[in-house]
């Protein structure tokens, strides 16, 4: 079953499952001071979004240490990449800004059970629609 992928990194049980999905959306309007008023307002269009995923990966059951790393290989290259709800519902291109993770509860060689994770995407325009590149 897959929760959601990012590039060819795809979110299941096996790699990451994580259990919270939090999304945050901006919009940006410009102010002006007004003299004995409120700010007179102005929207000037869409703010930055951002989506957090948060989990804990069990290592007796996937290999989290592979997957973390990967998306670390994938956060040095600074792609953006398409980010695709399981149900196929294309959310936008994202690019990874942060990655945290804490490792808990270990085994008897320091290695650890549990790895809780959050991973932080940033939406970004897509390349071939920015001003400047239409033919």
């Amino acid at each position: 079953m897959h929760l959601m992928a990012l590039g060819l990194f795809v979110f299941e049980i096996s790699t990451l499952a994580y259990r919270e999905l939090q999304r945050r959306t901006d919009w940006r309007h410009a102010r002006t001071s007004r003299i004995g008023a409120r700010d007179a307002t102005q929207f000037v269009g869409p703010g930055e979004e951002t989506i957090c995923l948060q989990g804990a990966v069990y290592t007796e059951i996937a290999d989290g240490p592979a997957s973390l790393e990967t998306l670390r290989e994938m956060a040095d290259q600074g792609e953006a990449l398409p980010l695709v709800a399981g149900d196929g519902t294309v959310l936008g291109t994202y690019v990874i800004t942060a990655l945290d993770e804490r490792h808990v509860v270990f085994h008897d060689d320091g290695c650890p059970r549990r790895i809780d994770f959050a991973l932080d995407l940033l939406r970004v325009d897509d390349p071939d629609h920015e001003a400047g590149n239409a033919a």
